[in-house]
């Protein structure tokens, strides 16, 4: 019963529960690559880093876009108007802080990573000279997620401070960001699973 009461007490406080999954990923690290000669800090160590920040990120990212737009925005309709304050002020703000800092680090960790591994000029340039289907692949899904992060900072972001009332304006043009803001919004989705795709299918090609 002590140790039950401990695991509710643990999994009630979401920092307890992210450091302890934290310190749970940094024991299965240690004991997945650590070799009786230890474990160098090399281009291999920080390119696998990297790639675990950057996947944990596009999780947040694309799994807080997703919610937007299959959860949030169809079901607004369906809440009463006294209670779409708490959506609004808490709910939203909230979700958008998260949503707009994981694209961030989403694409400043990928475009490391692409950098160390020495592949950025080719996926920039969709492999132009080269002709690697494999950059080709990676540099298309990097600048779908560049698109959609532009989207996210510079489109998205602004409408919902005025939609969400965090910035003063008049009540047509708040009613038009919120359109706006949800138009991009849907842009994203749709361009979201082009650029999985084209991330994935760049592991299998050479």
């Amino acid at each position: 019963m002590y140790k039950l009461l401990n695991m509710i007490d643990l999994l009630s406080s979401l920092s307890r529960t992210i450091y302890v999954s934290i310190a749970i990923s940094v024991v299965l690290f240690l004991a997945l690559f650590y070799q009786n000669d230890g474990f160098s800090f090399d281009r291999i160590f920080w390119s696998w880093m990297l790639r675990l920040l950057h996947v944990v990120f596009a999780i947040m990212w694309i799994g807080l876009l997703w919610y937007f737009n299959f959860v949030q925005i169809p079901n607004m309709a369906k809440i009463p108007d006294e209670q779409k304050p708490a959506i609004g002020k808490v709910i939203a703000p909230a979700a958008l802080f998260y949503f707009r800092w994981a694209a961030a680090f989403t694409i400043l960790t990928g475009l490391i990573l692409a950098l160390i591994n020495g592949y950025l000029y080719d996926a920039m340039t969709l492999s132009f000279k080269n002709g690697v289907p494999k950059h080709t692949s990676i540099g298309l899904g990097m600048w779908l997620g560049l698109i959609m992060a532009f989207n996210v900072w510079f489109v998205i972001w602004p409408n919902q401070k005025r939609a969400l009332g965090i910035v003063e304006c008049e009540p047509e043009l708040k009613a038009k960001s919120a359109k706006t803001a949800m138009l991009f919004s849907r842009t994203n989705t749709l361009l979201s699973l082009p650029m999985l795709l084209t991330m994935v299918a760049a592991q299998n090609l050479y």
